[in-house]
């Protein structure tokens, strides 16, 4: 992932997004990402900030290859679900199924409220 273009192709990728639904996401023709990803055109900077919140990764990331490819919030929830498994990790099984149904619980709750 040397170039731009196949930084973009991996995030993209990695977040299930085809050239096709990403550009739909943010308001640009396919033509613009597969051009974006074959490293045939530079990026506008509104479609680079789009892409970078459509994706959740660093416009760093995008552009050099500096850092870190998420953002912090995806930092944050990967550190969060880790300290929750490792709370439940101690429980016995029935204990975790019964905080996985409370947890579905309240995910079914917060969405209806949306």
């Amino acid at each position: 992932m040397e170039t731009l273009g196949g930084r973009l192709c991996y995030a993209r990728r990695k977040n299930g997004y085809t050239q096709e639904s990403l550009a739909e996401a943010i308001g640009v023709s396919r033509g613009v990402i597969y051009n974006l990803e074959k490293n045939k055109t530079q990026p506008q900077r509104i479609v680079v900030n789009a892409i970078c919140e459509e994706l959740g990764i660093r416009r760093e990331w995008l552009l050099e290859g500096a850092g870190e490819m998420e953002k912090e919030q995806a930092s944050q929830s990967a550190r969060l679900l880790a300290e929750l498994y490792e709370a439940a990790r101690g429980l016995s099984e029935d204990e975790q199924l019964y905080l996985l149904d409370i947890v579905k619980a309240m995910r079914r709750r917060f969405s209806n409220k949306t």
